[in-house]
């Protein structure tokens, strides 16, 4: 591995790393997020799109300030997440292994908000961070393919077909 690269990688787990910081902070430790306060009790919705829907419908008394922290910033938490697993791990570079990992991350964070009191699990939460992981993994696949030199595969090496033996 060349120098230069090594230095993006490294500047890259940099990143992923605050990334990560600065995301539980958000989410569990947020004072602007109501995630402090004296009197926890248990809040969830099982139900598929209730809350979407409902801030939605009630967009004009909640404010659009409401509805686009909740919907796109959900969505837009897990962007970062979704570009920057490819970049370190090399099972990440399919789609829908990217697609699992925000899953799975989603449904830790949910759960730890649960256990923890602090918001509430809601699975159109779920939908939202894993649709957030998703977008970032294609932005960051159309970036790469912009600025790939012709010829190069995803490691630089020169087959451009990922997982294929040159001929």
């Amino acid at each position: 591995m060349g120098v230069i690269k090594k230095r993006r990688r490294l500047a890259a787990g940099i990143l992923f790393i605050l990334y990560f910081i600065v995301l539980f902070y958000f989410l569990f430790f947020s004072e602007e997020l109501g995630r402090t306060y004296s009197e926890r009790t248990y809040h969830y919705n099982l139900v598929p799109f209730k809350e979407i829907g409902r801030f939605i419908r009630y967009r004009d008394i909640l404010g659009p300030k409401a509805v686009l922290l909740n919907i796109f910033g959900n969505v837009a938490a897990f962007l970062p997440f979704g570009a920057f697993l490819p970049i370190f791990y090399r099972r990440c570079r399919r789609f829908w292994i990217t697609a699992l990992y925000s899953f799975e991350l989603s449904l830790v964070v949910e759960s730890l908000q649960l256990v923890f009191k602090v918001g509430s699990f809601d699975v159109d939460d779920l939908f939202l961070n894993t649709l957030g992981g998703m977008l970032g993994f294609l932005v960051c696949r159309i970036y790469r393919d912009m600025w790939k030199k012709p010829g190069e595969g995803l490691d630089g090496g020169g087959s451009g077909i990922e997982g294929k033996k040159k001929l």
